[in-house]
Order: structure tokens, then sequence, then C-alpha cells
């Protein structure tokens, strides 16, 4: 909150770059609250971020921050994941289109729905985009700890022998020889 205190000087007449850093802040923040299951902080920052985010008006990457109303959309359903709202997760996760974003993003927003479907029990539909998100980013997922607690997960509740396409990520993330 120092820091957001010092920005909020100059958020009259903030340039876009000035905006993503503003915007940034809080959406580390917000999820450092959600985290923490401080429910109301998570509001009050989605609802600063979102008034930075509108007043940006495009998806936008100044200074590497990813900052944008979509990147705050994201944000919204890794904080409700957090925060163990799944549904409102599972209905708004899907919806956001992510393809204007940053690789990196687009790939965190995909591992966020796998794990959306994986606590609803969808399975397949959560390693099919855990598989999307290796193919487009594969040292992302190899080392992210989402894929690998939902690929360990997984493996453990095996009954039986586990689909080749379970086997061959689990081999590849190193949970399993």
């Amino acid at each position: 909150m120092d820091s957001a205190t010092y920005l909020e000087a100059g958020l009259d007449d903030a340039s876009p770059t000035y905006l993503s850093i503003y915007g940034a802040l809080f959406l580390v923040g917000s999820m450092a609250a959600a985290r923490t299951e401080d429910r109301s902080t998570v509001r009050e920052f989605l609802a600063e971020v979102n008034r930075a985010a509108q007043r940006l008006g495009h998806d936008a990457n100044h200074m590497w921050t990813a900052f944008s109303p979509t990147n705050v959309a994201i944000h919204r359903i890794s904080t409700a994941m957090e925060l163990g709202d799944i549904q409102i997760a599972a209905d708004q996760g899907p919806r956001v289109d992510s393809s204007t974003l940053p690789l990196e993003r687009r790939v965190r927003h995909m591992l966020e729905i796998a794990r959306t479907y994986s606590a609803q029990n969808r399975m397949d539909e959560a390693l099919a985009l855990v598989l999307d998100a290796e193919e487009l980013a594969p040292e992302q997922v190899r080392y992210h700890f989402i894929p690998r607690h939902l690929v360990t997960a997984w493996v453990r509740q095996q009954r039986g022998k586990p689909s080749h396409l379970l086997v061959g990520v689990a081999q590849r993330l190193s949970i399993v020889a």
C-alpha cells in the first residue's frame, strides 16, 4: 500500500506506462490478499485495478507488465480460485480471450482454467488444457507449480493404468520415471 499511495499522486495525468505499473502493483496485491483469504482486500484491489485498466483502455505490455483489462479479468479468475470460488472461476475463465496477451499470460490463464476444471473433476478437459499449454510453452509448463500439482494429483488418483497422455506429461514433468 505504501507504493500505491506514492503512485496515486501521479494518476491524474498518468501515461499508459504509469497506469500499467500502478495496476500491476494492485494485481500482485490482489493475489497476495487472496492467498491470505482476505476477501475484502481482494475486492478493493480488483476494483482499483479495474479503474486503472479502464483508463488504459486496451491490452498492452508496457514495462513488460501485461497490464490490461484482459489481465485484470484473468486475475479475477485466479483470485477466485485462490479463495475457493471454483464456480465463479469456471463460469468466467473460459470466456476470457487472452489471445492479445503475451505468451506467458496466455499459458498461465490456460493453466488456471485447467486447475478449475480439475477442481470440478473434469480431468480430461483439464489435461487437454495442460497439454495445449505445454505445446505453446513447454518450459513454462515444466516448471510451473500448477501443472506439477495437477499432474501429481491425477497420477495419485488413478485407479488402474493411467492414460498414455497423462503418463507422457508426468514423465516430461519428471513426476514419474
